[in-house]
């Protein structure tokens, strides 16, 4: 390529010489990013990694590398070798936990304001009157943030996602389960969070326009012309006016995930949003299906609790119960950060790009508001001051026609010089828990003797059968009904309203602490993660029974 993207994209010969293996990140990158979100990810992700490892310090690990390859970001752990350096770095990480494990609310409160307070700095400013040159600085103030929200994104991640790695280990010594058994799951469901909080809300919309009169609008209109035809009643408009004014606060998001920019946010155009009142429309019941699971998942977690809590020694039950207490605010801050850090600070860059969009595009430097994801920050300081002067259309189509290629591209789930299970003791040998519970996750192991289908790992447990449900983008949500299983790639935040409709969820790649599994232990439905295959084998409309309790998937209609 000629013109590049980041300096970190991957070189085999380099890239192999000391580290023997880079594993693709399929929850983040894949469909390939574009450029613009490329060059974010590779610099801050990578930069709030070493940052956040190295402040706590994890033990084992000196957080992550990254390199593009066909926009796709690989990862590979800095391990530490040195048992010195890792028994030094343990004692001033388990030092570093006390705060959180004496008042996690405390701390994670108080870097939610700080950066509530930074994104009311950014929101306040007025791009579409702010000259070139104010708006460059105000770009710069983006970037700053970007580069903060990474630092504490993976300082908060470190510390709640490597006690749940520590719990983990205790419950594998003291009671011989690890975090695919049924009672670890019982153990860590049963929260309520923010983002479930926001899908109440859209709820609480969809029993509105029930009342309203409005559910045969939303049955039998195109999700692309629901706001035209809710404005045509006057019922109609005042429904969608409210439903606007809750998105002002709530819909800082888009239904891709929180990393790329290349989809309107919901305050841009509420029609993703308005598709999951659709969805809700479907149910019946007169209370939120998480507010009634929730009742019935704490009863079982306290009873679960009292069962495991007798089997630990009275002289490791007080540590087993404090752990224990950080590792059940997992689940939701995995949820959580989500809002408050990824999905926010992404929406805010989203609008001063698409403003610079605007003005390159209204000055002849690029052809559409658009091709302004195919640039690189580097390129609108280029272009800033005077754009009529910079000519960018060359970059944009080179960049355009390489991603295409990119997103009809298999990925490689891993380049190495060893083989796959050499490969899997790198990652344990880390012990970093976002590669081992988010982003990579446990390999399937084969079962023969259960004559599956497609092998996984258990997310949620449970057992159910019905139609197949293939999601790959939003624009498939819209399909979905009532007592369908989800196969998809991935799951996103934004898809947490689908989980409540379903019997299942089939996902090709995750981990015990990804949003399907999360989900889906709330939402008490099983999960089955990593087959890899599920979204290419399965079709929309087979039957297919999940077993999320061994972790298999069964295609009842071949």
């Amino acid at each position: 390529m000629k013109y590049s993207i980041t300096p970190f994209e991957f070189n085999e010969e380099l890239d192999l010489q000391h580290h023997k293996a880079w594993f693709l990140d399929p929850t983040h990158a894949v469909p390939p990013w574009t450029p613009m979100v490329a060059w974010f990810w590779i610099n801050y992700c990578r930069h709030g990694m070493q940052w956040a490892a190295e402040k706590l310090p994890l033990p084992n690990c000196k957080g992550w590398d990254w390199r593009l390859k066909d926009g796709c970001g690989y990862l590979t752990m800095l391990i530490v070798d040195d048992p010195k350096e890792i028994w030094k770095r343990e004692i001033e990480f388990k030092k570093n936990l006390l705060p959180f494990i004496e008042n996690y609310d405390k701390e994670w409160l108080g870097f939610i304001k700080e950066m509530l307070s930074r994104y009311e700095e950014i929101q306040i400013f007025e791009e579409k009157t702010a000259s070139n040159i104010e708006l460059l600085e105000h770009f710069e103030k983006t970037l700053e943030l970007n580069k903060r929200m990474w630092e504490i994104h993976f300082y908060m991640m470190y510390v709640v996602f490597g006690v749940f790695i520590l719990f983990e280990s205790m419950c594998k010594e003291l009671l011989g389960i690890d975090d695919t058994h049924s009672d670890f799951h019982t153990l860590i469901r049963g929260f309520d969070n923010k983002v479930f909080q926001v899908d109440k809300k859209i709820w609480e919309f969809s029993r509105q326009a029930r009342k309203a009169g409005l559910s045969n609008l939303f049955v039998t209109v195109d999700p692309k012309d629901y706001c035209e035809a809710l404005d045509k009643t006057a019922e109609g408009k005042k429904w969608l006016g409210e439903f606007k004014r809750f998105l002002q606060e709530s819909g800082w998001q888009a239904n891709r995930k929180s990393f790329e920019f290349n989809l309107p946010l919901w305050v841009e155009d509420p029609t993703p949003a308005l598709v999951y009142v659709k969805l809700y429309l479907q149910k019946k019941e007169e209370q939120f299906v998480l507010d009634k699971e929730r009742e019935k998942l704490a009863l079982e977690r306290t009873a679960t609790e009292k069962k495991l809590l007798e089997k630990i020694p009275l002289s490791k039950r007080k540590w087993f119960t404090e752990v224990m207490k950080l590792a059940q605010k997992s689940s939701a801050f995995s949820e959580e950060h989500n809002v408050y850090l990824d999905l926010y600070t992404h929406a805010l860059l989203r609008k001063v790009l698409m403003e610079w969009g605007k003005r390159l595009k209204e000055a002849g430097s690029i052809s559409q508001v658009d091709d302004i994801l195919f640039l690189i920050p580097d390129e609108i300081r280029k272009a800033a001051v005077q754009p009529t002067h910079c000519n960018l259309k060359p970059i944009v189509k080179e960049r355009q026609q390489e991603w295409a290629k990119w997103c009809d591209q298999e990925k490689l789930p891993m380049i190495s010089t060893i083989n796959t299970a050499e490969a899997m003791d790198l990652m344990l040998k880390s012990n970093d828990p976002i590669v081992l519970k988010v982003v990579v996750g446990s390999f399937p192991v084969p079962k023969p003797d259960l004559k599956a289908d497609l092998y996984g790992v258990p997310g949620a447990p449970g057992i159910a059968e019905g139609p197949a449900r293939v999601v790959r983008t939003d624009e498939d949500l819209a399909e979905i009904k009532e007592n369908e299983i989800m196969v998809a790639p991935s799951t996103y935040p934004s898809w947490t309203p689908a989980f409540s409709l379903l019997k299942g969820v089939i996902v090709d790649r995750g981990a015990s602490l990804s949003q399907a599994a999360i989900v889906g232990r709330e939402y008490n439905i099983p999960v089955v993660l990593n087959v890899f295959e599920g979204s290419k084998r399965i079709k929309t409309g087979q039957r297919v029974c999940v077993d999320g309790n061994m972790g298999v998937v069964y295609i009842l209609e071949k």
